[in-house]
């Protein structure tokens, strides 16, 4: 009898446990608190007078901002650069923050089932951010054809993936407050007070190759960590380069490993993997450019943050094609991180990347070095490139002298170089040079 009622007391204890858990969680008095979906809670108003597009994803960006294809124009353009209103999301394009890639992922994941997408403004007309360059709007989206819309930027606040942002006073401001207040009480991500798994806590600063690149000067000395596509292997440094959807350009950086790392190391690096680099940004003196050096791998403690580590295989180098005047003389707008927009020269961003560019004809070579290095002083309409060559060799192992391509127009394939004060672009092998006539 006595083992009977145990086991009944332990049923009954097992319920009441399943029907606690089941109303949500506890208040602070111990009652059961309801967790509200509040982006379902938001009606999208057709009949509104604010301005609505639907529209389909162009591209992602991170977790608050995305750029999405209109069938209309607006300023000119197809597509609507949107800066998701009331909200904060952490930072993944330029300085790491923890819960950004969670953040940014999030939104990649609820946009890509949508089978309907509508941005929505705040007023009656698009407005556009401090930058001038992304308009402000709600986003709406929905994964059946007969569901109701969701509204992702509250969906956002109430999964705890951002902090509001001028919410209060917002068309939808009401669910917005809740919406924080309800993650808050969750505890859910950035108000989780715990650690982001996706997140390095080394002491490198973890930021992205375009930070990098357009912030150079700021991380001069200090260690950095960051991913990109191994490309090419030259005289004990590799580069990497890694693309970013906002700008359409690849960012990269010579990696400079030397004689410190062991076998593993070496195949962490390999043409065509995806990397984590961890190193010390400094300022190479001879060359008059930036590198990363002291760059480690500690083979007994593989899962350290400070290690370099292989994240995937199977990549290549893009070598987007460009022309010669965009090289020479283009400029690229950047949006900063804190909204400031600065400008900079397109060959100086694209500085150690991949690169393919047609139609040079050679007028002249200057020899670099004794052993056959050359730089190749071309011409493409108005402007002037210089093609700088490691030592080339032929199918039979001869060296390629300057004869070989003098008066001639080719295509190349190479990496982006600054060498005598001069942006170029360095060819490593004969195959990456086509020959015209």
């Amino acid at each position: 009898m006595n083992k009977r009622f145990r086991l009944l007391s332990l049923v009954l204890l097992l319920a009441i446990v399943l029907s606690c858990a089941a109303c949500g969680p506890a208040g602070s008095d111990g009652s059961s608190v309801d967790t509200i979906d509040y982006a379902a809670s938001v009606k999208l108003d057709m009949s509104s007078e604010t301005a609505k597009e639907e529209v389909t994803v162009h591209s992602f960006i991170d977790g608050d901002t995305t750029h999405f294809n209109l069938s209309s124009e607006i300023d000119g353009s197809h597509v609507l650069k949107v800066r998701y209103l009331a909200i904060n999301t952490p930072e993944s394009t330029g300085k790491i923050e923890e819960f950004g890639k969670a953040a940014a992922r999030f939104t990649r994941e609820r946009l890509s089932q949508a089978v309907s997408i509508i941005v929505e403004s705040e007023s009656a007309k698009w407005e556009s951010d401090s930058t001038g360059g992304r308009y402000l709007a709600w986003v709406w989206y929905k994964t059946a054809e007969d569901a109701e819309y969701r509204n992702l930027n509250v969906e956002i606040l109430q999964n705890g993936f951002a902090i509001p942002s001028s919410a209060t006073n917002s068309r939808y401001g009401e669910a917005c407050v809740a919406a924080v207040a309800q993650a808050k009480r969750d505890k859910l991500n950035v108000h989780s007070g715990q650690k982001d798994p996706e997140f390095y806590y080394g002491e490198a600063i973890e930021l992205t190759l375009k930070e990098l690149r357009c912030n150079i000067k700021s991380y001069d000395g200090q260690k950095v960590a960051f991913n990109g596509i191994v490309t090419r292997n030259d005289n004990n440094s590799v580069y990497v380069e890694t693309y970013d959807s906002e700008t359409g350009l690849y960012y990269g950086i010579s990696v400079y490993y030397g004689y410190n790392l062991n076998g593993d190391g070496l195949n962490i690096l390999s043409i065509g993997n995806e990397v984590r680099i961890v190193g010390s940004l400094q300022f190479y003196e001879v060359g008059g450019t930036y590198q990363i050096s002291d760059v480690k791998y500690r083979q007994m403690k593989p899962d350290d943050p400070g290690n370099i580590q292989k994240i995937s295989d199977g990549h290549s180098a893009a070598y987007p094609l460009t022309s010669p005047e965009t090289f020479a003389n283009g400029k690229v707008t950047i949006v900063n991180d804190d909204d400031t927009v600065t400008e900079h020269d397109y060959a100086a961003l694209v500085m150690d990347t991949s690169i393919a560019m047609e139609g040079l004809t050679v007028q002249s070579i200057r020899s670099i070095s004794e052993e056959g290095e050359m730089t190749l002083i071309c011409r493409a309409g108005d402007v002037t490139i210089p093609v700088r060559t490691a030592v080339l060799r032929d199918a039979d192992g001869k060296t390629v002298t300057e004869d070989y391509f003098l008066g001639k127009t080719i295509d190349v394939k190479g990496i982006v170089d600054y060498f005598s004060g001069d942006y170029q672009i360095r060819v490593l092998t004969l195959k990456d040079i086509t020959i015209h006539n």
